[in-house]
């Protein structure tokens, strides 16, 4: 985020008043898994060795520890939310706690890679934020981006259903002021001027709706596993995000 976005926004969880009759906990999004099918173990099998990465909006630190678990980084995180960065920083990362901007790159640049993990979302203008994040590459270096999949079956069930519901976590998350699809969070990334390289998906086996009726009272091992092949198999209507690897161009 940048400190154009402050002057409007001053906490991502602040826009979200009102949508959803749940407190938004700042802490809601404390764990991650490195399983390679969800997106910190995606973004880990993205991330190369012994590498700088600075990973931005890192929320209390939970993907941008999977993300480069084992991988001998050194990772700087930023994070706006005081308490989610207090997080961050018990998980043993080096974590600023402002927006992201040109002295801070200036400052801390170069990196060899900048995560965006579930950020580009809460902001008005996406794009901006992509392009402020790119000058903190090395030539050569590459972003990892991952989004939310509007077009998930959850949500096209609801909207058959005349229902557009908010909800405190996941991927119709009351904080959310941007949607996208495979399609449009390539053109974002691509005209920023970055190249492409990969796209996966998340199976987003969190989801709260694997959680609740009818879909609870099937075994947890099966559930996952059913969750995950759907995934695999048709990845724009199971992804539960996108997860992009784009590299900078020269």
């Amino acid at each position: 985020m940048s400190r154009t976005d402050a002057a409007t926004i001053q906490s991502p969880d602040a826009q979200g008043a009102g949508l959803t009759a749940e407190r938004l906990d700042a802490l809601r999004y404390n764990n991650a898994t490195t399983h390679p099918f969800e997106v910190g173990g995606i973004m880990r099998g993205l991330m190369a060795e012994g590498v700088r990465v600075l990973d931005v909006g890192c929320g209390t630190g939970a993907v941008t520890a999977a993300a480069n678990q084992g991988k001998d980084n050194e990772v700087i995180g930023i994070e706006p939310d005081p308490s989610r960065a207090v997080a961050a920083r018990e998980r043993g990362l080096e974590v600023y706690n402002q927006f992201l901007d040109a002295e801070f790159i200036g400052r801390k640049g170069p990196f060899d890679v900048v995560m965006l993990s579930d950020v580009i979302e809460h902001v008005p203008s996406p794009d901006k934020l992509i392009r402020l994040s790119m000058l903190a590459l090395r030539p050569g270096g590459y972003m990892l981006i991952s989004v939310p999949n509007v077009a998930h079956w959850s949500v096209r069930l609801n909207l058959l259903r005349g229902r557009f519901d908010y909800e405190a976590v996941g991927i119709m998350d009351a904080t959310h002021l941007r949607w996208f699809t495979e399609r449009t969070i390539r053109a974002v990334v691509e005209s920023c001027g970055l190249k492409v390289e990969r796209v996966c998906h998340s199976a987003g086996r969190d989801l709260t709706v694997y959680s609740s009726r009818p879909l609870k009272f099937i075994p947890g091992r099966a559930r996952n596993f059913a969750v995950r092949s759907l995934c695999r198999m048709f990845p724009r209507l199971f992804g539960a995000q996108h997860v992009i690897k784009a590299r900078f161009q020269n």
